[in-house]
């Protein structure tokens, strides 16, 4: 089992703020990315847990909202490992798009 791949996204939204918009912001993700389908999305309270495919490769993980940031976890397959990288700027750039306030 791999080290799961951690982001962690500041914002002055409040939690509630920050919940409303990740609720739609995954699934609009996957549309912007078509080697990315969402597979499945569940919230409970601040958390959501979600699987993902992209490549043909399964990766699950959750997201932890808090009041001045969120917290993304997931655990890749060896194959998209060596995205890792790639995954990580991707998660942290598109989090801080949803999570800037307007």
């Amino acid at each position: 089992m791999s080290a799961p791949l951690i982001v962690s996204i500041p914002h002055s939204l409040g939690r509630d703020e920050a919940m409303r918009r990740l609720k739609t912001g995954l699934s609009r993700a996957a549309v912007n990315m078509p080697m990315l389908s969402v597979e499945d999305e569940r919230w409970d309270d601040n958390r959501m847990s979600f699987r993902v495919r992209a490549l043909g490769q399964v990766a699950a993980g959750h997201v932890d909202v808090e009041d001045a940031q969120v917290r993304v976890e997931v655990t890749l397959p060896w194959l998209l490992q060596r995205f890792a990288e790639l995954a990580q700027v991707a998660i942290q750039k598109r989090g801080q798009l949803l999570l800037t306030k307007r």
